[in-house]
């Protein structure tokens, strides 16, 4: 168990593809499989792993991200020793990257009393188990460990991610990016495991030679100067940075064999929970292959898709391939297909909207609580 490590979550991930549902949140706290958030599954890998001292990092707007993790009670992060720290929640600059964050708050990396460190940032969708990766880091010797997935399908996923190219003793020779040329690349996770004192002296040759204003950037320039290594996670794994890719990620929580693995099989994933009463099912309800909620009420016909907390839908309505999040009124007639519904969104009577797999409609609300 790595009582000797830290979790630093970095939660500055690139928006551009995503914004129709991080107006007014993170991709931290954007939900996902009808009760989760994605940062659930970064926050549960450390727990499960037996970090017990996390350290979140993030930029404005985080209202929502705050909300869920409270006092990171569902995590057993709520502790007098160690436990659950977040930072930077009201900068009066809107956006900040991450060596800033830093070294704002450089007292909390100083004071923990854990030697090693496990950086990762939250969009990253997997169940790992962090000890062999640790175990591998530590036996190698290497200044730090680069965490990668080998990837068949490169072309149309992971696209904008980074990739490592690796020799055959698992040394990081150079790090490019995915700009769907190749099918078979190296993915990395953006989790990097490194000694304490390492983190701090990159922070600290940023700082001051204003070189990189991210430590990724600062190691990935870097890698031939340091001892980089590389450790391959063999597990499923998406990559929620663009609309396509959250949409398919929800999708593949339909099959069974991925929510098995995605959600028990190297720990369970835990989440803010609410006592709710159950989904009601009427007689005219018909749902096939779906996630559902708890506090639901269904009248109309569901096949293939997600329905997140305290959803409405209306007799005479069809959803096919959608994801629906919390507290939606779906009225009678509609006709949904491949769309995402953001919360609080009541949707009219005999609406038909529909989108595509590659391209699903995005139902996006003003205002968002």
């Amino acid at each position: 168990m790595l009582k000797n490590y830290i979790g630093v979550l970095m939660l500055n991930e690139k928006e551009d593809n995503i914004k129709s549902l991080t107006k007014s949140r993170p991709i931290a706290s954007i939900p996902i499989g009808g009760r989760y958030r994605i940062i659930d599954f970064v926050l549960s890998n450390m727990v499960n792993s037996g970090i017990h001292n996390v350290g979140i990092f993030t930029n404005t707007k985080s209202r929502s991200l705050v909300d869920h993790v409270g006092s990171g009670q569902p995590w057993d992060l709520d502790r007098k020793i160690n436990g659950l720290f977040l930072f930077n929640l009201t900068s009066e600059r809107s956006q900040l990257n991450d060596i800033d964050v830093l070294s704002e708050n450089m007292e909390y990396i100083y004071r923990t009393k854990q030697e090693y460190v496990i950086m990762s940032s939250s969009y990253m969708v997997c169940n790992i188990d962090y000890n062999e990766a640790a175990k591998y880091h530590e036996e190698s010797g290497s200044d730090i460990t680069l965490i990668y997935k080998k990837t068949n399908n490169a072309k149309k996923h992971y696209v904008g991610c980074s990739t490592l190219y690796i020799n055959e003793e698992n040394k990081v020779l150079s790090i490019g990016k995915n700009i769907g040329a190749e099918d078979k690349l190296n993915i990395g996770m953006e989790m990097f495991i490194m000694k304490k004192s390492t983190l701090i002296d990159i922070i600290n040759k940023c700082i001051q030679t204003g070189s990189h204003n991210s430590i990724k950037a600062a190691i990935y320039d870097d890698v031939s100067q340091l001892n980089v290594n590389a450790y391959e996670f063999k597990g499923y794994l998406q990559c929620v940075n663009s609309i396509k890719n959250y949409y398919k990620t929800s999708m593949d929580m339909l099959n069974g064999k991925v929510t098995k693995e995605l959600f028990f099989n190297n720990g369970l994933i835990y989440t803010k929970s609410k006592d709710e009463a159950p989904t009601k099912y009427f007689n005219e309800a018909k749902v096939n292959n779906s996630l559902i909620a708890n506090g639901c009420i269904l009248k109309g016909k569901i096949d293939k898709s997600v329905i997140s907390r305290r959803v409405t839908v209306e007799e005479g309505a069809e959803i096919k391939n959608c994801i629906i999040f919390q507290n939606c009124q779906i009225k009678k007639g509609c006709k949904l297909t491949n769309v995402i519904i953001d919360k609080n969104t009541i949707i009219s009577e005999n609406t038909v909207l529909e989108g595509d797999e590659e391209f699903p409609v995005v139902i996006e609300k003003k205002f968002r609580t």
